[in-house]
């Protein structure tokens, strides 16, 4: 690069320059990245809002087929966007050579991933309570089901007993056997999820960690660099003052030299 095309350089203005210059610019693709999680975060605060109106009315009057159905559908569509956005995180919190503002978006993301994974694992528990609440009330029906009456002293008891082993038909029998089946493998499909999830927010939790570590590293050694740069600049002023003091002490003796050279010069001349 030529001295001219140098000065050129120099003589723009630095707003233009940063403006133009990609290099100062915000990553396109960690700004659409970061984007796209917090718009996912967003749509997973309304589902677990409404998964946790679901789950309210399971075990009440409300409880029918079409609301448990909205739960798992709710449960697996959020757990499967938890994962995809715990993998983006994770991809945002590894970006290399980040600006202040990128760094920001960095915690934030994570800050937000972590509420929202501890708000939706607390109602995965909420879920699982009741599905075992549930599986553990339709085997007891079966149960009683299943087994003969007390057998009374009278007819009547007798005839009681029968009626209800009638009333309870195979076809009622084989309903609530498959609904506990239905139960219990809700029951450990939730379980997986909460295992699922519990990992992802370890590896999230450990980055986040790291990064603290780095960040207190950097400002550590900023601080060094500070203090170093202090010190050595108090020695380039020491060592200019000494300059300047040994420069002035030169020009006096070159002063007294000159004296004395001009009184030998003028008593040659006069002797």
């Amino acid at each position: 690069m030529s001295f001219d095309q140098l000065s050129s350089l120099e003589s723009q203005p630095t707003t233009t320059r940063r403006q133009d210059d990609p290099q100062y610019s915000d990553d396109p693709e960690f700004q659409r990245l970061s984007q796209q999680l917090m718009t996912k975060l967003f749509t997973l605060t309304g589902n677990i809002s409404r998964l946790s109106n679901e789950i309210a009315k399971l075990g009440t009057n409300r409880d029918t087929d079409r609301v448990r159905e909205r739960v798992h559908d709710l449960l697996e569509e959020s757990k499967d966007a938890f994962k995809d956005v715990g993998e983006g995180v994770k991809k945002i919190q590894s970006w290399e050579d980040v600006s202040p503002s990128q760094k920001y978006t960095q915690q934030k993301l994570a800050r937000e991933f972590q509420n929202n994974l501890q708000e939706f694992q607390s109602v995965q528990r909420q879920a699982l309570e009741k599905q075992r609440s549930s599986a553990s009330a339709a085997r007891t029906a079966l149960e009683e089901q299943q087994s003969p009456g007390a057998e009374g002293s009278n007819s009547y008891g007798q005839q009681q007993s029968q009626e209800q082993l009638r009333l309870a038909s195979q076809d009622e029998v084989d309903f609530q056997d498959s609904l506990i089946v239905e139960r219990e493998a809700e029951i450990r499909n939730i379980e997986q999820g909460v295992t699922e999830l519990n990992e992802l927010f370890r590896d999230v939790a450990h980055i986040v960690n790291e990064q603290g570590e780095l960040l207190d590293n950097i400002h550590e050694n900023v601080e060094n660099t500070r203090t170093d740069t202090r010190g050595a600049d108090l020695e380039l002023r020491a060592a200019a003052r000494y300059q300047r003091q040994a420069r002035s002490k030169a020009c006096c003796l070159l002063l007294i030299l000159a004296v004395i050279l001009t009184v030998i010069i003028l008593a040659a001349t006069l002797g």
